[in-house]
């Protein structure tokens, strides 16, 4: 109770957060049971009709709900790897650069992306990628290449997914990499010099080893991502031409709901998402124990 009193300027002071996470995040937990329910709006909660786990059969029934998984699978698996891949060699590459001045513009560069918003690189990257004159396809015609439907093409769609999420991020993704180069005692540096190993050999023998740890940290806690390809960024992007190749499971669950109206559907998938993810991220956590004896908590 003495303790209490003492820190009771503290609790006040969280009060607000805890508010805010139970009305925003809580709360809302009340409507998964649209998951079990063929949900009417007009109806609510105690008209509408309990339909148990139809909904869940209908998600591994319908063709389009399978595809959609599939899509987020591969869309989210290659994010995973190049963002884990390009980030990893472009530390290694920027601890190359000796000169402090020059290090730190090519940081402020590529950290410059990530904080912008995908409505705005949306909006960006439709016009560059247009086939009407857009700045892409114009380069590619003088190498003789014909106009490519980036945005309109299922293929080249997770293509430009894959490479413009990659551009955004990996600057932002590389501060963790820099961070673990920094740690690397210099003492290794100088020994392998007077030994005589030249900076490829140093960074093979050194660099190279000191990242494999947070990389496979890095790596495994993605895992808990495995079926989140990035709504922001395929709403932005898609358009009724991918859906086969470029829907996901956040967009799927959107149409679904918002445009047509099947709440109860929507909802059973996204139940079913959320819950396979909670299982990925408590599998990546022990893992990521396991392999690196990194831990969250």
């Amino acid at each position: 109770m003495s303790h209490f009193k003492r820190s009771w300027p503290f609790h006040l002071m969280v009060l607000p957060a805890l508010v805010f996470l139970v009305v925003f995040n809580y709360l809302p937990m009340a409507g998964i049971t649209m998951a079990f329910m063929d949900y009417k709006p007009w109806l609510g909660f105690d008209g509408s009709a309990w339909i148990g786990l139809d909904h869940f059969r209908a998600l591994f029934d319908r063709e389009d709900s399978i595809q959609v998984i599939w899509n987020t699978l591969v869309i989210a698996v290659f994010k995973i790897a190049f963002n884990l891949i390009v980030p990893f060699t472009f530390a290694i590459l920027l601890n190359e650069v000796r000169q402090r001045f020059l290090n730190r513009s090519i940081q402020t560069l590529v950290y410059l992306p990530h904080f912008l918003s995908w409505v705005i690189l949306g909006g960006i990257l439709v016009n560059f990628l247009s086939t009407d004159g857009g700045f892409v396809n114009r380069i590619l015609g003088v190498v003789g290449i014909g106009p490519i439907f980036f945005l309109g093409d299922g293929d080249w769609f997770r293509f430009t997914v894959v490479v413009s999420e990659v551009w955004k991020e990996f600057g932002y993704s590389t501060i963790v990499f820099l961070a673990a180069l920094a740690n690397i005692n210099p003492a290794l540096y100088e020994a392998a010099e007077v030994d005589g190993a030249s900076r490829w050999k140093q960074t093979r023998h050194i660099t190279i080893p000191s990242l494999i740890p947070m990389a496979i940290v890095v790596g495994t806690l993605s895992l808990g991502n495995i079926l989140n390809a990035g709504f922001d960024q395929i709403f932005n992007l898609y358009n009724s031409l991918v859906y086969e190749k470029g829907d996901i499971i956040d967009t799927f669950v959107y149409r679904t709901a918002i445009v047509e109206g099947d709440f109860g559907f929507a909802t059973a998938v996204g139940l079913f998402k959320s819950v396979i993810s909670m299982i990925l991220i408590i599998v990546s956590y022990r893992l990521a124990y396991k392999l690196a004896n990194y831990r969250v908590f």
